[in-house]
């Protein structure tokens, strides 16, 4: 062997995963994909901070940028349209029209480089122009207030998925992250009501995420909804055992209605070992942003979002990342349970506090993934289903069934 190959491949086989160049055949693979994430809160940081997407300050924490969707070939991202309940009690959907205008006024600032999209066919043509294609997806059936009319209107508006329940259990919906709190009332899933806001949905041609909802309310949506599901942001309960994960008998549930579960790159929904161990400074962490926020209050200063993910972001940093290889076993977990028509990409860039596996910084990193897949002797074919060929086929069927229930409905 020519010893320049030998010390190169020694070096490559030396090197921890996350410093592994990315081979001349992934990012073939990677540039000849459409690549689609699913859920990214960087909403928060453009009206909070008032971030510019276009920005190229190479000390930006961010995970999402023009500069790094390119670098990484991300070719669609679904915006996270997240709606804090506490601090917006009483206006959730004044402040859910607020982060829409928010993805909106990025599109608008770089028509050269990004683009509303609001179906199948939009995301195809901004991938021939060369464009990141910008969708809505709402994460938190509270954003509605319990009515089907303004669920219409953010349809017209753009939003193409609506998570049932965010952490919150709403009026129609039980979620995972209260389920057992005593003091909060819950429905034995969805109500009456949030069964026909399920078949509304499947009739305007808006995605079921049901990331975040419980287990009986999961059950209930897979059950009623006319079109496939999605899981915008989770992973696999069996690898990290967190109600935010989908058990395996889910991962089956969701294949039999033809859905797809999106993989969370969060530390905690990968790595048991770093969720145990998030798990035990919880409490003071969570004392500590209390503190913060209540200092901001005293002194007359509204509370963002950001004042809280700064502190998180301190405590996450006390804690090891996981390798790569975590995320990796969840998207190969859900392949063999569920099948691999049935995986894809759900990042939570800008909404995990910086807590995302080693040498997953970025969108720019996506590419390490499809190594990785590769690695693990996934074809090219597989490997383009699960960066965004997956969501594509759902969101084609779910325009489908809309038509279809139009239609009939007209006859």
């Amino acid at each position: 062997m020519n010893k320049r190959i030998l010390a190169a491949a020694l070096l490559a086989f030396a090197l921890p995963v996350h410093a592994q160049r990315v081979s001349a055949k992934a990012r073939e693979i990677q540039n000849s994909a459409i690549v689609i994430d699913t859920h990214a809160d960087t909403p928060q940081r453009f009206l909070d901070e008032n971030y510019d997407i276009g920005s190229t300050n190479p000390k930006d924490p961010g995970h999402i940028s023009l500069d790094k969707a390119k670098a990484g070939n991300l070719g669609a991202e679904f915006f996270s349209i997240w709606v804090e309940p506490e601090t917006n009690r009483g206006h959730y959907a004044r402040h859910t029209l607020d982060l829409i205008d928010s993805v909106y006024e990025q599109a608008a600032r770089h028509p050269d480089r990004m683009m509303m999209a609001f179906s199948v066919d939009d995301i195809e043509r901004a991938h021939r122009e060369h464009k990141l294609a910008a969708l809505l997806g709402i994460e938190g059936g509270h954003s509605i207030e319990n009515d089907v009319r303004v669920l219409r209107d953010f349809y017209r508006l753009g939003v193409r998925y609506m998570t049932l329940s965010w952490s919150n259990t709403n009026e129609w919906a039980d979620s995972s992250g209260d389920i057992n709190n005593p003091k909060i009332e819950h429905h034995n899933g969805l109500t009456e009501g949030g069964k026909q806001i399920v078949v509304e949905m499947n009739r305007l041609g808006m995605l079921i995420d049901i990331s975040h909802v419980s287990d009986k309310t999961f059950y209930d949506a897979i059950a009623v909804s006319k079109a496939p599901v999605i899981a915008s942001h989770s992973s696999a309960r069996a690898l990290a055992n967190h109600p935010r994960n989908m058990t395996d008998d889910m991962l089956r549930a969701v294949a039999k209605n033809g859905g797809v579960v999106q993989v969370n790159f969060y530390n905690a929904f990968i790595d048991e070992n770093y969720r145990k161990a998030a798990e035990t400074q919880a409490k003071d962490r969570d004392a500590a942003v209390q503190s913060y926020t209540d200092q901001l209050k005293a002194a007359g200063k509204t509370v963002t979002y950001l004042d809280s993910d700064r502190i998180e972001r301190e405590w996450a940093a006390k804690i090891p990342r996981p390798p790569l290889s975590s995320l990796i076993d969840h998207i190969d977990h859900i392949a063999k349970v569920a099948g691999v028509d049935h995986v894809g990409l759900g990042s939570d860039f800008d909404g995990v506090s910086g807590a995302t596996p080693a040498g997953i910084d970025s969108a720019a990193d996506l590419p390490k993934i499809t190594q990785a897949l590769l690695d693990r002797g996934y074809s090219a074919d597989d490997i383009c289903k699960v960066l965004g060929g997956n969501l594509l086929r759902v969101f084609r069927e779910a325009e489908r069934v809309s038509r279809e229930m139009q239609t009939s409905k007209t006859n």
